[in-house]
């Protein structure tokens, strides 16, 4: 038996089902999701360890950053989402910052592809930063386009957004104001809004229902991005009043980790969202 078991042929019969079998004890564990924008690099180096890795830290969801000429981390659409699964992760949102009018119904077909729900903008595209009303119009037509393809489409703000422009305007105000959420929703980075100085829960009442997903990361005293529950931020307030913002997923970001390694950082946020009671 010994012999047998330390055949190289059987080991990848076996270790795959023992990797199940670690999922699927542990699936009670399994909470929230985890932008891949922070494991950026892991990804990059090697994207089925480091997916192994964000499930065995206790994420159930996965948010992607890295589409480029029609692949998701150097993998076609299909094989990516094949990839996942094996991992025991589902695919949720992505974000697609280089989507334009021209290209978009060939993203939006790959992001159908992968298995996602959400297409996520996560800046204002094709240069619109400083142009509101061209970039609601913009989102109109791409939320549309989603629309028909089964997808929804959400918008991802920073903190420039919620600043008043030389007019007046508040940039994320006009955009809740003249978009239909029909086609445009939104996903709320509670980091970026805490740092323009701004409450998440008054934007949830001023605004209800039209936050679907939120991007949750700390602040550290410095104003840093820091892991989940080691910072200065209110979550337990803010996910109070989940129903009235209407998220449905959210998924824990940290841009950068400083002091620590992405992964070290995952593991940490994952805990802190568990404490806080985030589910």
């Amino acid at each position: 038996m010994k012999k047998l078991l330390s055949s190289p042929v059987l080991k990848k019969l076996i270790l795959p089902l023992l990797m199940v079998g670690m999922f699927i004890g542990h699936a009670q564990q399994k909470v929230g999701g985890l932008a891949l924008y922070t494991v950026r690099d892991d990804m990059e180096t090697n994207a089925k360890a480091t997916l192994m890795a964000v499930a065995q830290a206790g994420y159930k969801n996965i948010e992607a950053a890295g589409y480029k000429d029609g692949k998701f981390y150097n993998m076609a659409p299909k094989d990516f989402n094949k990839l996942l699964k094996e991992v025991g992760l589902t695919p949720i949102s992505t974000h697609q910052g280089g989507v334009t009018l021209e290209n978009a119904d060939t993203m939006i077909a790959d992001v159908k592809a992968a298995g996602f729900k959400y297409f996520v903008i996560p800046v204002p595209p094709m240069g619109l930063r400083d142009d509101y009303k061209q970039l609601a119009t913009v989102l109109s037509t791409l939320g549309e386009k989603c629309q028909k393809a089964g997808l929804k489409l959400l918008y991802h703000n920073h903190d420039f957004e919620l600043k008043k422009g030389e007019d007046g305007v508040v940039t994320l105000d006009y955009l809740l104001d003249n978009t239909d959420p029909k086609y445009v929703n939104f996903q709320m980075d509670l980091y970026w809004v805490t740092k323009a100085d701004q409450d998440p829960v008054a934007y949830f009442t001023k605004y209800p229902g039209r936050f679907i997903m939120w991007h949750v990361k700390d602040m550290d005293e410095q104003g840093r991005f820091a892991p989940v529950g080691n910072g200065q931020i209110n979550f337990s307030a803010i996910l109070a009043n989940k129903k009235l913002s209407g998220m449905k997923y959210y998924m824990v970001e940290q841009d950068k980790t400083f002091d620590m390694t992405p992964l070290e950082a995952i593991n940490i946020s994952h805990k802190g969202l568990i404490k806080i009671g985030f589910k």
